[in-house]
């Protein structure tokens, strides 16, 4: 597996969101060589992203070098849920979602991060 890219979209103003972060940070010191956790505030990189119909935050984005996504969607804020994506992912059980609007997302998440 190629190394990771793991990124949270999330709000300033979404108290889940502010919440998580400590959690998600937590994972990103546990991430493997290469591998990189983006926190990005869509609100505030609008005009990178483009528009985003985010429905329920905290939303993870999950890829890979190689421009493959094999996460993207809204997760329970927990510690153990993120834990298990990345691992998934790491291990190549997640498979890569085959939708161009979201590698398009992931190009400009990778932009980012």
């Amino acid at each position: 597996m190629t190394p990771l890219l793991v990124a949270c979209l999330c709000a300033e103003w979404c108290g889940s969101c502010r919440d998580y972060r400590a959690t998600f940070e937590s994972q990103a010191l546990l991430a493997a060589a290469g591998e990189r956790f983006a926190w990005i505030d869509i609100e505030d990189h609008a005009d990178v992203l483009g528009e985003l119909e985010i429905e329920t935050f905290p939303t993870l984005l999950i890829g890979d070098a190689r421009g493959h996504v094999h996460f993207y969607g809204s997760v329970t804020p927990h510690a153990r849920t993120l834990e298990r994506l990345v691992a998934g992912a790491r291990a190549g059980e997640l498979k890569a979602i085959d939708d161009d609007a979201i590698s398009a997302l992931a190009a400009r998440v990778r932009a980012l991060a």
